[in-house]
């Protein structure tokens, strides 16, 4: 990932790219703005949502709009993002009002990136990785109201964030089994993005095979020469992304 250490008065001779200067951040958002030419006393910022995963941020793939009056944009700035989220980060002041000031203004990008951040070093390393990574939807888990990347983690037709998923679904309630799967068995496995090993050590769970673009005929036969050595151990198959993962109860 690129990091722009150049002062930001020499950041503005890259104006001629499009560009956004990030205005700060929270546990469920990113704030930013492409142009501080105000409009009827006013500028318009751009707010994404963000997720945090266990296995990293993601950055959403819709912006809302919100028209900020220029004079209100450093209390609206202190009101999005505050200091009570432990996540939450802003960009510094000084700069905001350099900006102003000069009313910059940059075409707006089509996509939101780490190398379209005019002020990337301000940004906390696990959201700038995640500008570095393609964006996705963005729902709200049903359980818990969590942010999460839709269609990770489905379970009887909700939408959930990982925590929620792995509870539910690896936990003591969850589909486990004695002994091998039959053929039909495979039709109706759990199935997600991918299994958190961090998760499942809060529950006593850990992952005992890991397949990944095998046939799935050959797949199959693993996991029941697995499951089949130990019988009186309770083991589940979850389908993750091309293959399977094999988890057993500690």
């Amino acid at each position: 990932m690129r990091k722009l250490t150049m002062p930001l008065e020499r950041m503005l001779d890259l104006k001629d790219e499009p560009r956004v200067f990030v205005l700060g951040g929270s546990g469920s958002n990113l704030g930013f703005t492409n142009s501080f030419r105000t409009e009827d006393g006013g500028i318009t910022a751009r707010v994404v949502p963000v997720a945090w995963t266990p296995v990293g941020v993601v950055i959403g793939n819709n912006w809302q709009n919100v028209g900020i009056a220029l004079h209100g944009l450093l209390d609206w700035v202190d009101r999005s993002f505050p200091p009570e989220d432990e996540r939450a980060f802003v960009a510094p002041m000084r700069d905001i009002e350099l900006l102003a000031r000069v009313q910059w203004h940059a075409e707006l990008p089509e996509k939101l990136t780490d190398e379209s951040v005019l002020n990337i070093e301000d940004v906390p390393e696990e959201i700038a990785e995640g500008l570095s990574h393609p964006p996705a939807a963005i729902v709200q888990c049903a359980a818990c109201r969590r942010l999460c990347v839709k269609d990770e983690f489905v379970w009887k037709e909700k939408q959930l964030c990982a925590w929620d998923y792995h509870s539910q679904v690896f936990g003591r309630r969850g589909p486990w089994r004695d002994g091998a799967y039959e053929e039909r068995h495979f039709d109706t496995l759990p199935a997600c993005a991918y299994v958190a090993p961090q998760l499942l050590a809060e529950m006593n769970v850990e992952v005992v095979l890991a397949t990944n673009a095998i046939v799935e005929e050959t797949a199959a036969k693993i996991i029941n020469l697995l499951l089949e050595s130990e019988p009186q151990r309770p083991h589940m198959a979850v389908r993750t992304g091309d293959g399977f993962t094999v988890l057993r109860e500690l």
